[in-house]
């Protein structure tokens, strides 16, 4: 449906109606959620509806109906069936209103939110707004507090994995140096844990400050060492990010004595099929905001903190971003000698 276009209208109510929309970057095992919240909302008696195109469809009031069979054969398919957009209008107080109104209007009893650190901040404004509102954490980049790993982070882990060592056959092949960068915004979660799981000789990262000639030193070293070729993970978000680093070393190659080849991961990362853990992951936290509505609860974003799904207040997450392990960052340079 055109967002512009008047809504359809809603199908008279019987029994009470949770709505479920993805908001923000697609991850792989979103469907799985939105399977999950369909099927676990129709098991305790609701209706259930998805949001089509996000914060933007809920504004506009673009919804459908999920059924059962509507879900069926989703589970193994990447992105989300329900469509997803970074809407503006969230930012502002009208479109919060708006959205409360829409929602309102067509009598549903809650909303769970799919997506990552801005879509939950839509999330705490709408109800604080007084939606209830419960919170799934999905976003590849890993960041987002409460949760140990957000749905879609291991899948673009394993497609990234794969780049990586494919490129380092190549490397070795012609005895270079490649730099990978791949996604993140602000976060090193993804390159520091593909870093170390790819052999990389050197990982680059918002977190910690590191310049092109430290970089250099590295490959340097790596190369005494016997390392005839060399692989570089870089987080988009550093200070230093592939362009950067490339252009430094191509123009500086005659002192440094090589270059960089140049590989941006980019969206690649976010596509293709779910893997086992993001479709459990996905399917878990789907119930378990059924569950949290169903109790009454609101305000809540649902993780998996130690194995276990665990709620964390949204309030307490907005502004904030999770930490790196230190216990990877110490490794990393150890394992990369």
């Amino acid at each position: 449906m055109n967002p512009q276009q008047p809504a359809e209208p809603m199908p008279r109510r019987t029994q009470p109606r949770v709505a479920v929309l993805t908001s923000g970057g697609d991850a792989p095992g979103m469907n799985a959620a939105i399977r999950a919240v369909a099927r676990a909302g129709i098991a305790r008696g609701y209706e259930v509806f998805g949001v089509r195109h996000g914060y933007t469809g809920l504004i506009a009031g673009d919804f459908m109906p999920l059924r059962l069979r509507d879900v069926g054969g989703i589970i193994d398919r990447g992105g989300t069936v329900l469509g997803t957009t970074r809407c503006m209008q969230m930012k502002t107080e009208a479109g919060q209103l708006a959205a409360v109104q829409r929602a309102r209007s067509l009598d549903l009893d809650g909303l769970i939110v799919i997506g990552g650190n801005g879509s939950q901040a839509g999330a705490l404004a709408l109800c604080q707004r007084g939606l209830r509102v419960i919170g799934v954490a999905s976003t590849i980049d890993n960041d987002l507090p409460g949760s140990d790993v957000t749905i879609g982070a291991t899948t673009a882990l394993d497609t990234a994995l794969q780049a990586i060592d494919r490129l380092r056959v190549t490397a070795s092949s012609h005895e270079r140096a490649f730099l990978v960068e791949v996604m993140g915004r602000d976060s090193g979660h993804l390159a520091l844990t593909v870093g170390i799981a790819g052999g990389a000789e050197a990982v680059v990262l918002p977190e910690v400050d590191t310049d092109p000639e430290t970089i250099a030193a590295q490959l340097r070293a790596a190369h005494e060492r016997g390392k005839s070729h060399a692989i570089v993970v870089v987080a988009e978000g550093a200070r230093y990010n592939g362009d950067s680093l490339a252009s430094h070393f191509k123009e500086h190659r005659e002192r440094l004595g090589f270059e960089l080849r140049v590989t941006k991961l980019g969206h690649i990362q976010r596509g293709g099929s779910p893997g086992v853990f993001d479709r459990i992951l996905g399917s878990q936290l789907g119930a378990a905001a059924v569950e949290a509505m169903h109790a009454g609860k609101s305000g809540l974003l649902l993780g998996m903190v130690g194995g276990q799904v665990a709620a964390t207040p949204l309030s307490a997450l907005i502004g904030s971003t999770k930490a790196l392990d230190p216990r990877l960052l110490e490794l990393a340079p150890i394992l990369a000698q």
